[in-house]
């Protein structure tokens, strides 16, 4: 997968502002150049190309060849995964940029609470592994490549059920720091089966902390977010 085009290379509008995302930019400033080269390799006065031979300039085949290029390069994946943190930065906090919001629990048969969630799915048993923090399309790309080590319970923000849908079947559990049961995330966590917390409030966590998250705690009920009624799921970080 290739990187969208550096911020230099693309094209400005001439009037108007600029873009305000990465894919609309992309594409409209494939679209300008093409178009300048070709009225510049005409020689011709603009008035005399613009009415009566624009589809020299730019085509349906070009159009769409400048889309194919784009789909091609994976970069709709890249855009899809990370517009909601790139255009709302303030809503969306990358997990490992996430200041601590939960206090520390003491430690009690040797693990400690670290935060809290809303359960998805019911489960007999609460599930126990190691946290991956995931917020780049890298970190999916390495995952989809070498697979998801056994065990591995994500932590990801709102935003992120879309970046790690690849991968979501291969997590043995969810932490999600935003979101509802309700939303996208959860509806795929329940199509795969996946143990998964959202609307989690938690104690800084890093890479390879393990953790144990109580997904037999029962899923909020159908009013629980207009009566504030949530958190009830424990997560808890094994010490020593």
């Amino acid at each position: 997968m290739s990187d969208p085009a550096p911020e230099a290379a693309l094209t400005p509008p001439k009037w108007g502002t600029k873009e305000m995302l990465p894919l609309p930019g992309r594409y409209n400033s494939a679209v300008r150049e093409l178009a300048a080269q070709r009225f510049a390799a005409t020689s011709a006065a603009w008035k005399d190309v613009v009415f009566d031979r624009q589809y020299d300039l730019f085509s349906l085949a070009d159009a769409q060849a400048v889309e194919q290029e784009a789909l091609d390069s994976g970069y709709r994946f890249d855009f899809s995964a990370t517009v909601s943190l790139e255009s709302e930065p303030e809503k969306y906090k990358r997990p490992e940029k996430a200041a601590s919001a939960f206090a520390d629990g003491a430690v009690t048969d040797g693990r400690r609470q670290v935060g809290v969630g809303d359960n998805v799915i019911r489960k007999t048993s609460s599930v126990t592994g190691p946290v991956a923090l995931i917020s780049k399309i890298e970190q999916v790309m390495g995952f989809l490549a070498d697979g998801v080590p056994d065990g591995t319970i994500a932590v990801i923000d709102d935003s992120g059920g879309t970046l790690t849908a690849p991968i979501i079947e291969g997590f043995a559990g969810v932490i999600c720091l935003g979101g509802s049961v309700r939303s996208h995330l959860g509806i795929l966590a329940r199509e795969y089966d996946v143990p998964t917390l959202m609307n989690c409030t938690i104690d800084t966590l890093v890479d390879g902390d393990v953790v144990e998250i109580e997904v037999t705690a029962a899923p909020p009920a159908a009013d629980a977010y207009e009566t504030g009624d949530t958190g009830h799921a424990r997560i808890w970080k094994i010490e020593g």
